[in-house]
């Protein structure tokens, strides 16, 4: 006889229902999967876009401030570089200030990408934003930052 302790169905329909987690995920999911259909014929992801979208920037930014921005670690981050930079589209360069750390710098390629891939992402941003329901995509986008931090 086990003495392991059962967790009721009504537990899981529970964590189903209400667990913010398991929602976010969901949503990252879905929404991924819509900017990912639309950045398709570019040859390009939505993780990708927004890489490169991170990049675009007067100076070249060094990889930690960039891994923060996406929530990646560095070592995420450098796999994530690495097609890119295959493409041509990322340039990865010594720190002139530091010679230990790395620049990224967004080619002409890879600027030209951008400047192709925006208008899709704009498009699927506005139709996103149309479909949240309460109106409000700011109140959205802020409760997401407050509890990413």
């Amino acid at each position: 006889m086990s003495n392991v302790t059962v967790i009721p169905f009504s537990t899981t329909l529970l964590v189903r229902d209400s667990c913010l987690c398991l929602h976010a995920q969901r949503a990252a999911r879905a929404l991924a999967r819509r900017f990912d259909n639309a950045l398709k014929p570019l040859g390009m992801t939505n993780g990708q876009f927004s890489l490169l979208m991170s990049l675009n920037r007067p100076e070249p930014p060094p990889m930690g401030p960039v891994a923060q921005l996406l929530a990646m670690d560095r070592t995420t981050l450098t796999a994530a570089l690495k097609p890119l930079q295959k493409k041509g589209l990322v340039s990865i360069e010594p720190d002139p200030r530091d010679k230990r750390g790395k620049r990224l710098r967004l080619t002409e390629a890879g600027m030209q990408l951008l400047v192709s891939a925006f208008p899709i992402w704009e498009s699927v941003h506005a139709d996103v934003e149309r479909g949240i329901v309460s109106g409000n995509p700011s109140r959205l986008r802020q409760d997401l930052l407050d509890i990413s931090r």
